[in-house]
């Protein structure tokens, strides 16, 4: 159970962790004051989450979170790789912020009945933080999917170029069945039909067409490290200040 139990937590983490450092980017960069003040919030909830994630790590006996986060290499990271594309536009992030949040929210609120109770008490923590994430990407999504035809049209084009690495936030973990026998997550799959029945609800609202997801080719190999070209850049800069002098105390 131990093995199993890790790597969902090491996917869980490393999720929050890229996600979160990719949001902290849109700090004085948003088209709106506001804006800035979300994503830099949801950045600091999403990094505190995986520093959370990575103690329950340290805990079963691997590393202390710092090291876990700033000493592994690209391919060491269980990350799905829509969390570590750049930012692009606004368009993008915004659909990104959709797709990812709105599958973290319901894999969180199915994981307050784990068996494993560290888990599952973190779930119920933090549970909070994520429907403030999810109520902002909802209401921007519904107001500028109904807004212009510009608007329309860039996040419809956002939206079909996210679905296929959403889709890789569901990639089946070796011990899916280890996972699901012992009560400490209900596997990925009924995650994602509840996220896909919460997508629909939300697009449904607006002016934009959601894609058959059947018909869609996932993009997969991320919780296994396989990533994008883009990840090692960012876990450099990401780690520059920690590699000067490791052993510090700040």
């Amino acid at each position: 159970m131990t093995l199993a139990l890790k790597e969902l937590l090491y996917k869980m983490a490393d999720d929050q962790l890229i996600l979160g450092h990719r949001n902290s980017e849109w700090t004085g960069m948003g088209p709106l004051l506001e804006e800035d003040i979300a994503f830099s919030s949801m950045a600091q909830d999403k990094i505190g989450q995986s520093l959370a994630l990575y103690t329950i790590l340290q805990e079963l006996g691997e590393q202390d979170p710092d090291t876990v986060a700033f000493t592994r290499n690209a391919n060491q990271f269980h990350n799905c790789q829509l969390v570590e594309l750049p930012n692009q536009e606004y368009d993008f992030s915004l659909i990104r912020h959709f797709l990812f949040d709105t599958a973290e929210a319901l894999r969180f609120e199915m994981l307050t009945n784990s068996s494993y109770e560290p888990l599952a008490q973190l779930a119920k923590k933090i549970r909070g933080e994520l429907r403030y994430h999810t109520l902002h990407a909802n209401t921007w999504i519904k107001q500028l999917g109904s807004a212009t035809p510009e608007s329309i049209e860039r996040l419809q084009k956002s939206l079909e170029y996210a679905l296929p690495y959403a889709l890789g936030v569901f990639e089946p973990s070796p011990y899916e069945d280890e996972l699901i026998k012992s009560g400490i997550f209900a596997g990925e799959n009924a995650l994602k039909n509840r996220w896909i029945e919460k997508a629909e609800l939300i697009i449904a609202q607006t002016s934009l067409t959601l894609p058959d997801i059947k018909s869609i080719q996932p993009i997969l190999g991320g919780r296994q490290g396989k990533h994008t070209a883009h990840l090692q850049p960012l876990l450099d800069e990401m780690s520059e200040v920690f590699k000067i002098d490791p052993t510090a105390e700040w």
